[in-house]
């Protein structure tokens, strides 16, 4: 295996947060781990945006009942049409007069009226129309596409890392809970761990909330947003 060739890994969440695209802006291949199991109240369907009030859960219900037990592929959104309406008032009202509102605000919603109505599909399609906005080039893979994916956890990290062809696996924060390091090592695939800091940016509303959905940025800074994100600086 000649160079290095770094991969990093997510649930494809809805509307992440600023960490999920440093990890994104950092890597050669980001692979969307659509095949495993919804976990249900987790980011994979909600987010938080900045209101008056404080933070608030931006939230895009999904069908559960007798659903026990399902992959995020097979997610499929609840009464999509009320839904996605409530969000499109949510934000608006909270955000309409940030500078860049309504530079972004029209294709959001068309992504999200668009007739499909699996939710890994439209944070998909979020993710990637956001990679976009912030001129990241990354290769873009499911695992749910990948051949000889096995094992759980460091096991199928690797598993995939090998499918592709990486020699470094890039993990946010969270991965030090359950990824093996030695496992990583005899494999030998380099575990690096984000050193992402959180930047400071204008928002509206007073004192400044971290750990919000990619959207507060982008609707306050626009174009300066993806120097903010890996700038990690005020």
């Amino acid at each position: 295996m000649n160079g290095k060739i770094i991969l990093a890994g997510h649930q494809p969440n809805f509307l992440p947060w600023l960490g999920y695209f440093y990890k994104i802006a950092k890597c050669d291949i980001f692979v969307f781990l659509d095949n495993l199991q919804y976990s249900k109240n987790s980011f994979i369907n909600r987010n938080k945006i900045k209101t008056s009030q404080g933070a608030q859960w931006l939230t895009l219900p999904v069908v559960t009942s007798g659903k026990f037990g399902q992959q995020i592929l097979e997610l499929t959104l609840f009464n999509k049409e009320k839904s996605i309406k409530k969000i499109f008032r949510t934000l608006e009202l909270n955000y309409h007069k940030t500078k860049y509102f309504y530079d972004y605000f029209g294709k959001f919603q068309a992504i999200l009226n668009s007739n499909i109505d699996n939710l890994a599909e439209i944070n998909i399609l979020l993710i990637q129309w956001i990679i976009k906005l912030l001129e990241i080039r990354v290769a873009i893979k499911r695992s749910s596409e990948l051949n000889n994916i096995k094992g759980t956890s460091t096991e199928r990290l690797i598993s995939i890392c090998n499918s592709v062809g990486a020699n470094e696996y890039f993990s946010g924060f969270g991965g030090v809970k359950y990824q093996e390091n030695e496992i990583f090592s005899k494999a030998r695939i380099k575990l690096k761990i984000t050193d992402f800091e959180h930047p400071i940016y204008s928002q509206l509303y007073g004192e400044f909330i971290p750990n919000l959905s990619i959207i507060d940025l982008l609707f306050n800074c626009g174009k300066d947003s993806k120097a903010i994100l890996l700038s990690g600086k005020n």
